[in-house]
């Protein structure tokens, strides 16, 4: 396991990340143990969760729940100190989630509070702004994107909020640095930018999707990431479970994410099918699973800081953890790059 700094701090995190989203829906809290314990065996220091965890699927009445669950581990285990935890505020959305409200100062603070509580712990490495409160481009969003609207004024004085409030929060010793999620490069550009004008707390990471079939990062994301030290957080770094190869003819295994969700959140289609069996058949011709193909893709990229790996079972975890060893050739590497001109934005 190769370990990366995370953005400005003396943190050194491993180059994957253990999600936690399945915990408390499609894993018990017994499984999860196991998969704690799986991958810090393999080197893994840093786990990923969110206060609105479990999603698979999402419920009022499991809300939480996954923070529970690894703050279970934390008390159980005693090994808090051994782990990197990173942990999200809820944006404006589920009405069971602090009344579905934006994110705020109070907000933040209420919800570093429930974490902290669920967490069984006295601090949180990385918290995170799950996602903004303008409209954003992630998710799917992107063939509706109209940023036309928003105003400068309303961004500056969301900004100064939330970096006050956290600020306070870093200095009460509850939460160690920030980052955001689902972020645009101007979006993070602005918190740089206002933290540094009012001598307020830097963004260390930003974490977005990336994966072979969602590359946005690669242009002025990545500019950004390399001049300001704001690593990514990748998060679907096998696209919901479609480069793992699982879904390839239209199978649905029983107990997987497409049959909770058919379409994976607007992923899944025919076209996007016939892409992710194409990289399986490069994945075969390199001798590798299709899962590690696509995290040895993430791994090589040079602002990739950790991937975040997540699975219901432990033989999909230790396939994803083996990708942590392997080292793309050049020529494989140049193998992808032709593919990706066939396939340039499948989703």
């Amino acid at each position: 396991m190769q370990y990366r700094t995370l953005g400005r701090t003396d943190l050194s995190v491993s180059q994957q990340c253990l999600g936690t989203m399945t915990w408390g829906t499609q894993n018990t809290a017994a499984e999860a143990f196991d998969q704690i314990d799986c991958a810090l065996s393999a080197g893994v220091n840093f786990i990923d969760t969110a206060e609105m965890y479990p999603v698979t699927p999402m419920s009022a009445e499991t809300q939480g729940r996954t923070e529970e669950i690894l703050g279970e581990w934390v008390h159980a285990s005693g090994r808090r100190d051994d782990v990197i935890i990173a942990t999200k505020v809820t944006g404006k959305g589920p009405k069971w989630i602090d009344g579905g409200r934006a994110i705020n100062g109070d907000k933040i603070r209420k919800a570093v509070e429930g974490s902290l509580k669920r967490l069984q712990t006295d601090y949180i490495d990385v918290y995170q702004l799950h996602w903004p409160n303008r409209q954003s481009y992630h998710f799917r969003q992107v063939w509706e994107y109209d940023p036309s609207k928003q105003t400068h004024e309303h961004m500056k004085q969301y900004v100064l909020d939330t970096l006050r409030t956290l600020d306070d929060l870093i200095k009460e010793g509850k939460i160690r640095h920030i980052g955001l999620s689902n972020e645009t490069t101007w979006g993070t550009a602005k918190f740089l930018s206002i933290a540094e004008k009012e001598n307020l707390p830097r963004v260390v990471s930003v974490q977005n999707e990336y994966n072979l079939l969602c590359r946005l990062f690669d242009v002025d994301f990545s500019e950004l990431s390399h001049n300001e030290s704001v690593g990514l957080l990748a998060f679907s770094p096998l696209a919901t479970g479609l480069l793992t190869g699982k879904y390839n003819n239209n199978k649905i295994p029983d107990g997987s994410r497409r049959s909770i969700q058919p379409e994976l959140g607007g992923r899944y289609s025919d076209n996007v099918a016939n892409i992710a069996q194409a990289y399986a058949d490069l994945a075969a011709s390199f001798d590798m699973s299709p899962a590690v193909l696509a995290l040895a893709f993430c791994q090589s990229r040079p602002f990739m800081t950790s991937a975040i790996i997540g699975a219901t079972t432990l033989e999909q975890l230790n396939d994803n953890l083996s990708a942590a060893d392997v080292v793309l050739t050049e020529d494989q590497l140049s193998e992808i790059a032709e593919l990706r001109r066939v396939y340039p934005m499948p989703m």
